[in-house]
């Protein structure tokens, strides 16, 4: 199965330094987000979405606004001929110490029990931060970082779990895994 795992702020939408997409009305799709979907869905990659969301348990949005936001993505996709498998999130805070909270594996364990994935171990993951890298490391996954988010590309030589590409943006990233992605 073709299978693209993607974190959400700063892979798809903007981040916020210190904040959280609470609304609708602070989604910002990053520049070449929609074309790197694209790329991907049109290539027959099934689009998986798993992100971090402890701004829940910290009281700062309901998983109602959080579901609203993904609808509106979705739709917003949608009019561009993309859809998106599934998307997971953790809403648990780092102190939680919840097994879905990325670096763990959680998240996506329960992907792969839902859309019958056989082996996670090749697959993509493209992600904006080094808690993402090591999440897709520790799943043998590929990994990607985008410099669209949080990691600027100063800051990649001093990660210590380094990711197997770097890209700009989401539609670098796509090409890199038609490039070298398995069938």
């Amino acid at each position: 199965m073709k299978v693209v795992f993607l974190d959400r702020d700063g892979v798809i939408s903007k981040y916020i330094e210190g904040d959280y997409i609470k609304k609708w009305e602070e989604f910002e799709f990053v520049p070449g987000a929609i074309e790197g979907l694209k790329i991907l869905y049109k290539n027959g990659y099934k689009l998986v979405i798993i992100s971090n969301q402890a701004g829940i348990n910290k009281g700062l949005f309901t998983m109602e606004q959080l579901n609203e936001v993904t609808e509106m993505m979705k739709k917003e996709l949608g009019k561009h001929g993309i859809k998106l498998e599934k998307v997971y999130y953790c809403p648990h805070t780092e102190e939680e110490n919840c097994n879905c909270r990325k670096p763990k594996p959680g998240m996506f364990l329960k992907a792969k029990e839902e859309l019958g994935i056989d082996e996670l171990k090749g697959l993509f993951f493209i992600g904006d931060s080094e808690t993402d890298i090591e999440a897709g490391k520790n799943l043998g996954l590929k990994t990607i970082l985008v410099l669209s988010g949080r990691t600027k590309r100063n800051e990649v030589e001093k990660m210590k779990i380094k990711p197997d590409f770097v890209a700009e943006n989401l539609k670098d990233a796509a090409e890199i895994v038609i490039k070298n992605g398995k069938i």
